[in-house]
């Protein structure tokens, strides 16, 4: 049995998905090999104190920083994927030669939305994966990139976390039509574990996977579950679109609420569904249901 040490290098550490990379939910007694240097423009935590294989170090843009000492091969990349190319000079000097990157299947959802940010977003996905494939192939770095659809956990997304503070502050939600749309939820920890599945699964390689939810369930479905999870009983108000677009207007004035648009409601009835089955059979993807937890619907 080998005693090396496997050093991973990770790249938006502090994001909902990045926070699972490091706990018990997805790291198992049989990881004791791993160890992760996170790399954060934030100030740096303090000592860990609860044996978590962190190593943090600060971002530096400075073109005159010395080249390191080691060399990290394994990569992981939770940041948007349109970052990413900034870090690219990073990556090289640390000798990277394998890098796992997150994405999302918005970059297919949200190309004809009636929002013109969201157009953005998917437009930025898409440029952001192809300077990723672009990169990495001119230097023989392996590169895998993973699609996830709606991140939920722990109470940090700006999905079910967000129809979760609607509810707890208004008791109810509001609808456009039946919200019929279909959805596949996935915990930010799963993304985290398929994140570290597929670096470690040396087959995979130069790929894009979707990875959804292990269960697909209606958009009011979807919204019981947390209205459950609050303890609540659901209360639904169904509104026409356009007075959901002026309440998206009003509610943005709002610090929390500041991420909704109008593209979100008028989704709420198309089917954003996305299968995982290569994921599954390439690198054991096993994603759980949608069963929200206390934790995933937390406050404030």
């Amino acid at each position: 049995m080998s005693n090396q040490i496997h050093v991973i290098g990770v790249i938006g550490a502090r994001s909902p998905v990045g926070q699972c990379l490091f706990s018990n939910d997805v790291l198992q007694p049989s990881d004791c090999d791993l160890r992760f240097v996170a790399f954060t423009r934030a100030e740096l935590p303090g000592e860990q104190s609860d044996g978590t294989p962190v190593e943090w170090r600060r971002l530096v843009d400075s073109p005159q920083e010395p080249d390191p000492a080691e060399t990290i091969t394994d990569w992981i990349c939770l940041a948007p994927i349109w970052v990413l190319p900034a870090q690219f000079p990073l990556l090289s000097k640390y000798g990277a030669r394998r890098i796992v990157a997150l994405s999302s299947t918005s970059r297919f959802t949200k190309t004809e939305s009636i929002d013109v940010g969201e157009q953005h977003t998917a437009q930025q996905l898409a440029e952001g994966e192809a300077e990723l494939q672009r990169w990495a192939e001119a230097r023989q770095i392996s590169w895998v990139i993973l699609r996830p659809t709606l991140i939920y956990g722990y109470g940090r997304d700006k999905n079910i976390a967000s129809v979760a503070r609607f509810i707890r502050r208004w008791k109810c939600f509001p609808l456009l039509g039946n919200a019929q749309g279909k959805r596949q939820p996935i915990h930010a920890a799963d993304v985290a574990t398929a994140s570290l599945q597929a670096l470690r699964t040396g087959t995979v390689v130069n790929q894009a996977y979707n990875i959804s939810g292990g269960e697909t369930l209606t958009y009011r479905e979807m919204v019981e579950r947390v209205f459950n999870a609050l303890k609540l009983k659901p209360r639904f108000v169904r509104i026409p679109l356009i007075l959901f677009r002026v309440a998206v207007a009003l509610f943005r004035f709002l610090p929390r609420f500041r991420h909704l648009t109008a593209g979100m409601a008028a989704r709420m009835n198309a089917d954003l569904v996305f299968d995982h089955i290569k994921a599954e059979q390439d690198f054991g993807f096993q994603p759980r249901p949608f069963q929200p937890r206390s934790e995933d619907v937390a406050g404030p």
